[in-house]
């Protein structure tokens, strides 16, 4: 419904059945989906349907949860159970709006609010509500601002699994102005707790705001996951990237790039004034020939928000086509000692390189 009232397409629907048990779903050719949770595929569609339900909290985190679906259980509750009141909103078999809590008011105000207490129980509501403040570009209600600072300081929010985290984290990178999604997570204390090492940019405000900057101007050229992260970690050390990697398990290609970035994105920034030798270092230390294209998404986050950086890219990239166009099995072929052979690549590498320098002069 959330998007419906946004004017936005309208990807999947969600069904919520009541007055039924998950016997009679079964009965009627309702495939179940796992055992957590009541939900079933519709025998023809295939779409999910889920039973209404209330939960109960039993332990700390996402999965300290006891469900209950029964006949008994109205819409109206299962609503109440949703974390924000732009998301308990639904329309019946009979195409009339149910919105008793109002999401709609909120929808048009741009308010980003909790339902009700429910809220603090599950901190991965924290990240959502991040996630929607980058995606929709709306205002968190003060009351569910001052909701989540309490979960943060409570240590609720330690609860988190690190796969978790990274999935809604992974998600709002990709959204429209993922810097609202980190500045909803500083404000709220939670940036602390499940990112300390990005927290810590805010020591110094100037390099937050030139790193949040840079991070929006990615999401406006359309990257990739992976170079967005990278635009982060490129104002990180390298050990604080590797130490966030580890703990939030990131997938190889956003880790060896995000370490890339860390490592060598002042070196590509510095391009314009970078000589030959410089050049085929950056060049061999990042694996610029045999992965082009992750070079390619290491420029991007280098150059993410720097408004005079295409001088310094084309010649980036005329340097590494100059010099991937060197054949390396030629010249191992003609090398009369196996161990000259690498210096050899290297050498001719340099002039390819050194050539195609010389055409800024």
């Amino acid at each position: 419904m959330r998007d419906e009232l946004l004017g936005l397409p309208v990807k999947d629907r969600d069904f919520v059945v009541v007055g039924a048990s998950p016997e009679d779903l079964v009965k009627q050719g309702y495939k179940p989906v796992g055992r957590d949770f009541p939900v079933f595929l519709h025998p023809q569609t295939h779409e999910e349907y889920a039973l209404a339900r209330t939960e109960r909290k039993t332990a700390r985190g996402y999965h300290g949860f006891e469900f209950h679906a029964a006949p008994d259980v109205t819409l109206e509750q299962d609503l109440s159970r949703r974390d924000l009141t732009m998301n308990a909103i639904a329309r019946d078999d009979q195409g009339r709006l149910i919105d008793p809590h109002h999401g709609t008011d909120d929808i048009k105000a741009g308010v980003l609010r909790h339902v009700g207490p429910a809220f603090a129980e599950d901190p991965v509501r924290i990240l959502r509500v991040a996630r929607f403040a980058a995606r929709f570009g709306f205002r968190i209600a003060p009351e569910t601002m001052k909701l989540m600072r309490e979960m943060a300081r409570s240590g609720e929010a330690d609860a988190l699994v690190p796969e978790r985290v990274w999935q809604e984290l992974a998600r709002g990178l990709m959204e429209s102005r993922p810097s609202l999604m980190f500045e909803v997570l500083r404000e709220s204390g939670a940036l602390a707790r499940v990112m300390p090492e990005v927290d810590a940019l805010w020591d110094d405000p100037d390099v937050a705001r030139e790193a949040m900057r840079a991070l929006d101007a990615a999401a406006t050229v359309g990257t990739n996951l992976p170079p967005r992260f990278a635009v982060l970690a490129r104002w990180l050390d390298p050990l604080a990237v590797e130490s966030l990697a580890n703990r939030l398990k990131l997938p190889a290609d956003c880790r060896d790039l995000a370490m890339l970035a860390a490592r060598y994105a002042n070196t590509v920034l510095d391009a314009a004034e970078l000589d030959a030798p410089a050049v085929l270092e950056l060049f061999s230390a990042t694996d610029a020939w045999r992965r082009p294209e992750r070079f390619a998404d290491l420029m991007m986050a280098a150059f993410a928000g720097e408004p005079d950086a295409a001088p310094a890219r084309a010649r980036l990239e005329r340097a590494r086509a100059a010099s991937a166009a060197v054949n390396a099995g030629e010249i191992a072929k003609s090398s009369k000692v196996p161990s000259d052979i690498r210096g050899n690549v290297d050498a001719a590498r340099f002039e390819a390189i050194r050539r195609a320098l010389a055409r800024d002069k």
